[in-house]
């Protein structure tokens, strides 16, 4: 029997996420694909390496399934929405922010793009699940955009104007919208209608159809060059593994446990964690002001996600 996620949603979970490891742990993993895609992103072009990170994790989600006998989806519509939640969250989201970075655009103009998120998804959340988004966690999600743009301010090129884009630039900041768009409707997606589905057969039907996704557009768009170095090999190990699976695995357990809005701030952790690691791994610069944005957007995640009564 099919069941019915409508009238099985979790009650949001209004305490602090910050009270266990998990959000600590999913924001540390998510930062390091940042660093990943950056080590291996000059071995191969875009969508031919996410073909294949997102197919060699596919393929071990499938087989930890079926080695465990886990419930599959066994309806056309909870195989549809395990297929647009991975078209979404890993395909259209992952999809367009390696096009657009391989393309020109900075990595910070897709990483203030993308940041939107929690923005995002506190305009719209109330009109799917009416949930309540308080005055002080809009002002916890102010304060954590603010703090990104001030991490990453140094690393901002606006070197274009609207008027001034050439069609490379346009498609670009395309494509970190698509990104946006993709990310945002995809967690509110996999709330809505994936809640109660067993989180390791969905991913591996949700990380084939990105597989897909990623297959035709490589064959469109590319050569499918890849030069085999150990850098790209570290790198699509990690990204296969850790992120494709067991980053966006627990990315589906705090959405089942927490409000969207606490969740989704979870994300602005992310650009000043990553602006560590860079720090630290590639020497990259921190600046004064990137520095005080990454107290900032501590400060607005903690109000975010804090209770209240």
């Amino acid at each position: 029997m099919t069941p019915n996620n409508s009238d099985h949603r979790p009650q949001a979970d209004t305490t602090s996420l910050w009270r266990d490891p998990l959000p600590a742990v999913f924001v540390f993993l998510w930062s390091t694909g940042f660093i990943g895609a950056k080590l291996g992103a000059p071995y191969s072009e875009p969508f031919t390496f996410l073909a294949i990170r997102f197919g060699m994790a596919a393929l071990l989600m499938a087989i930890i399934g079926l080695a465990l006998n886990v419930q599959w989806p066994n309806t056309l519509p909870r195989i549809f929405h395990a297929i647009m939640v991975g078209i979404l969250i890993h395909g259209m989201y992952l999809g367009g922010v390696f096009w657009a970075i391989d393309n020109g655009i900075s990595a910070g103009i897709s990483a203030l793009i993308v940041s939107m998120q929690p923005l995002f998804t506190g305009i719209i959340v109330g009109a799917l699940f009416g949930e309540h988004v308080p005055a002080k966690r809009w002002l916890g999600l102010g304060l954590g955009f603010l703090g990104v743009i001030m991490v990453i301010w140094q690393s901002l090129d606006f070197g274009f104007t609207l008027d001034g884009m050439n069609s490379i630039e346009a498609a670009g900041i395309g494509a970190c919208i698509l990104s946006l768009i993709g990310i945002t409707t995809g967690t509110l997606y996999q709330r809505r209608f994936c809640i109660n589905e067993d989180l390791r057969a969905h991913q591996a039907i949700q990380l084939g159809s990105a597989t897909i996704a990623m297959i035709i557009l490589s064959f469109a768009l590319e050569t499918q060059t890849i030069k085999w170095e150990i850098p790209f090999i570290v790198a699509l190990i990690w990204l296969s593994l850790i992120m494709s699976v067991g980053t966006f695995t627990l990315l589906y357990v705090l959405i089942r446990r927490g409000s969207a809005t606490q969740i989704t701030s979870l994300f602005y952790m992310v650009p000043p964690l990553t602006a560590l690691m860079a720090y630290f791994l590639f020497d990259e610069t921190l600046s004064t002001l990137a520095l005080a944005g990454m107290v900032v957007t501590v400060s607005g995640v903690a109000l975010a996600t804090r209770k209240y009564v």
